[in-house]
């Protein structure tokens, strides 16, 4: 089992499964929703995740049509986004995890978008947009 929370810990969450593939997304999306030149993700199986503490504290933002992301109402931490379209499947902003993992991101997506401040200097693969 894995465990995370936001930053100010009003939402805790439970993963009763495993992490799939995580990757780095440097579309203009997640920089903003991240604050950052990237956010990593790893997909997880809905039905394996759970809020535990501060469900009221999980608020939305439909973000592109169909794409909703889920974050702390009360200091912002983004939690994970999920589409309609593949219910049983959700991405984590596996930043939030307080259990240790040794998942190591496969890819660089969306590189056609990044910041023009962010170099990439790894031998991940990079794709223009979602592989």
């Amino acid at each position: 089992m894995l465990t995370g929370s936001c930053l100010c810990n009003a939402i805790r969450y439970e993963i009763r499964g495993e992490l799939g593939q995580a990757m780095m997304c440097h579309c203009s999306k997640c920089r903003k929703a991240n604050g950052s030149a990237f956010a990593v993700n790893a997909a997880v199986k809905a039905d394996e995740f759970t809020i535990i503490a501060g469900q009221e504290y999980v608020t939305e933002f439909e973000s592109t049509p169909g794409v909703f992301r889920s974050f702390c109402k009360q200091c912002g931490s983004p939690l994970v986004s999920r589409r309609p379209s593949q219910p049983d499947l959700l991405r984590l902003r596996i930043g939030t995890l307080d259990t240790p993992v040794q998942l190591k991101p496969i890819a660089h997506i969306f590189v056609d978008s990044k910041a023009p401040w962010d170099e990439i200097h790894d031998d991940i693969p990079q794709y223009p947009e979602r592989p």
